[in-house]
């Protein structure tokens, strides 16, 4: 069966990456492209600034750009992504549930609303049934779906494969590409031949949603996993990519090659767009991998790579890395509109 489904914040740096991982996608087909109302009203061809190293595909081409308002959404829209900035998309995601569309969004708004599912498809499918809660509680014909941070998408994985080991306390510093920023987010001054060791928000992001993620639904309340999450997050010079040093504190004293198989053998999810493996990890043959230019598209963008295992005295330190902007905003986004689909929520 085919979705028709639409994108909100079409023209941004998300927006493009959604119009590229849906060209010729097999569930779903662009049907809707909203944007901001000085771009309303032109095709899409005029409207955005492409950035990306693919050609506009061209079923999208002449599609008018409509306002992001859901007076503007067709009705038989079945779902819509969403990439709008957090702001509009507080007051905008909202209107268009109660309107009873279903919105897989990537903005950060709500994403630890206790009755909002904030879902890796790979790590916590059943987070779905809070749409149950959400409905009940909100009076939504419709639903709001989230996933994570970029910067949590990539660390997650792994600390689910660990879990089995007793995860105790995760401490992480990440470095992060520019592209995280979007397109004017950080200028070339203040990045080249530097390193910026702050990002406004992304350590509180990290530190709470990856507990939300780990933890438990019981069908009525989702509870927080009980590992404190530290992290420090900085911008350094790579395009995409966002690559992260982890420290898991961990109950068991596991050996290297048992993090490694842990990690090898967590299963990915049977979705179209979902890796053959969810997680490939670098032996300790090649201790200076992953590296963001020369893995961050391994599975297509959408796979997460780890790398430099070790044992520590408290547990185990490790890299991990994913494309930022397709795993890690997208394509997560994506993922879970087939959960969705393949769920019978839409």
């Amino acid at each position: 069966m085919t979705h028709r489904v639409g994108i909100l914040g079409a023209t941004g740096a998300v927006g493009q990456r959604f119009i590229q991982l849906l060209d010729g996608h097999p569930q779903f087909e662009i049907a809707c492209l909203t944007a901001s109302d000085a771009s309303a009203g032109k095709p899409y061809r005029e409207a955005a600034k492409w950035r990306l190293d693919s050609a506009i595909p061209k079923p999208v081409r002449d599609i008018t750009v409509r306002a992001t308002d859901p007076a503007e959404i067709p009705d038989d829209v079945d779902l819509l992504f969403s990439s709008l900035p957090s702001g509009v998309a507080a007051e905008i995601e909202p209107d268009l549930c109660a309107a009873g569309y279903v919105v897989s969004s990537n903005s950060s708004n709500d994403r630890m609303a206790d009755d909002v599912p904030l879902t890796i498809p790979e790590i916590n499918p059943d987070h779905l049934d809070l749409i149950e809660v959400q409905r009940d509680e909100r009076g939504w014909d419709g639903a709001l779906v989230k996933n994570p941070n970029c910067s949590t998408i990539t660390m997650v994985p792994t600390l689910a494969a660990l879990d089995e080991f007793g995860l105790e306390r995760a401490q992480v510093s990440t470095l992060q590409a520019v592209s995280g920023a979007g397109y004017s987010g950080v200028t070339s001054m203040e990045i080249i031949d530097n390193a910026i060791p702050h990002i406004g928000g992304e350590e509180e992001k990290m530190e709470t949603e990856s507990r939300k993620l780990l933890g438990d639904f019981d069908g009525a309340e989702l509870s927080l996993h009980s590992a404190e999450v530290a992290a420090s997050c900085n911008r350094i010079p790579t395009i995409d990519g966002h690559l992260e040093n982890v420290f898991a504190e961990l109950a068991d004293d596991p050996e290297p090659a048992d993090v490694r198989a842990a990690m090898e053998s967590y299963p990915s999810a049977d979705l179209p767009s979902s890796p053959d493996q969810l997680i490939h990890v670098f032996g300790d043959d090649r201790p200076e991998r992953p590296q963001p230019r020369m893995d961050r598209m391994r599975g297509d963008g959408m796979q997460v790579v780890a790398g430099g295992v070790q044992t520590t005295p408290a547990g185990v330190k490790y890299n991990c890395l994913a494309h930022n902007t397709i795993r890690g905003a997208a394509g997560a986004s994506l993922l879970n509109g087939e959960l969705l689909a393949n769920e019978g929520w839409i």
